[in-house]
């Protein structure tokens, strides 16, 4: 050891991949332990060390810990509702070695109901005081659109009621199911009631069902893109920047759109353009090398639909469809940190069964 690092103490090695982690944690197992059984000072001794190693790992990694029982302290990684931190922490957690007196768990776990109880804000939350019903459009008869009815709601403070409902599920049901599940939901009062009421406590059964539904009409579903038709759009902003955009026609036609409900949007800023305020040539083949990545990575083949591009105002983005949620993360996030040098890439992956969000494309 250098006579600096007597001084300074050595500086950890960063965390660059999970085993990285997991070697890390097993340092310091035994100290974090026993500040989990202890239940003293656990954002300074283990809060605070956990959380840049986990940051070094990948953005967006929050945690819960206490003890399982007696002998065992449990982690808890949870990605706190966003889809696209999900496959991390389910791979960060798979990877994770056996330690004696720990257990490790991706997402929080379904709770049984009648240990449910959520205090958020002074409002109570409890199988007693929420109830439910479906909202049903036969025009998306595949959403499952739900009003939450909580006996104690005051519009002043609808977003604390909110939260604290979306609380209860994630404990009720567990965080997967109630983030991936439910593709729309609002929280009112009794006396807002439009319909029959349903106990909460049969959510559970009925959001399993609608899914086992799903599955059946669209599991095996998929789209071969190599002959579909392909539509040019250019317009103008107010502001006069051009807008083009190449979107895939027949997709936007096609009758089993609810088979992909996962919608991913690349977004690429750029600075160099031509006189029009459009990509340069060098950086439209930067743009079209990295959306042919993005492609081969993502096939159609596997349930991954290209519908097309739009190009304004210094921005790209690369529209696709999915069958589901954690891969496309998960390719961007390597994509990202290969381009990182030159854009700043960024994306959303987010519910749209009914791919609304391409609404402005189609012919009216």
């Amino acid at each position: 050891m250098s006579f600096l690092d007597k001084i300074l103490g050595k500086k950890e090695s960063p965390v660059v991949t999970y085993t990285d982690f997991w070697n890390w944690f097993l340092k310091h197992e035994k100290e974090f332990f026993k500040v989990v059984q202890n239940g003293k000072n656990i954002h300074t001794d283990f809060f605070d060390k956990l959380s840049p190693k986990l940051d070094e790992i990948h953005d967006g990694i929050y945690f819960l810990t206490g003890m399982s029982d007696d002998q065992t302290a449990e982690l808890v990684l949870t990605p706190d509702g966003a889809v696209r931190n999900i496959y991390v922490i389910e791979e960060l957690v798979n990877s994770a070695p056996k330690i004696e007196g720990w257990k490790f768990t991706a997402l929080k776990q379904a709770v049984d109901i009648k240990d449910v109880g959520i205090k958020y804000e002074n409002f109570e939350f409890n199988k007693d005081n929420l109830k439910f019903y479906p909202n049903i459009d036969k025009n998306c008869p595949d959403e499952i659109d739900l009003t939450i009815v909580y006996d104690h709601y005051t519009e002043d403070k609808k977003a604390a009621v909110s939260n604290g409902v979306y609380i209860f599920l994630d404990n009720y049901l567990g965080e997967l199911h109630s983030v991936t599940l439910i593709d729309h939901m609002k929280v009112i009062g009794n006396q807002e009631v439009s319909e029959e009421l349903i106990p909460i406590e049969k959510l559970k059964d009925y959001l399993i069902w609608r899914e086992k539904e799903f599955i059946e009409k669209y599991d095996g579903v998929r789209h071969d893109t190599e002959f579909d038709g392909y539509a040019n759009f250019e317009g103008k902003r107010k502001s006069g920047a051009i807008i083009l955009a190449m979107i895939n026609t027949t997709l936007l036609a096609w009758d089993k759109k609810v088979s992909h409900p996962w919608v991913f949007i690349i977004s690429i800023p750029f600075n160099r353009t031509d006189n029009t305020g459009l990509l340069d040539s060098e950086t439209y083949k930067l743009m079209n090398d990295i959306e042919d990545e993005i492609m081969f990575s993502l096939p159609d083949s596997d349930g991954y639909l290209n519908v097309g591009r739009e190009t304004t105002d210094g921005k790209r983005e690369i529209f696709f469809a999915c069958k589901e949620f954690r891969k496309p993360p998960k390719v961007l996030d390597q994509i990202i940190m290969k381009y990182s040098q030159k854009l700043e890439i960024s994306y959303e992956i987010y519910k749209d069964k009914y791919w609304q969000s391409f609404s402005h494309f189609e012919e009216k």
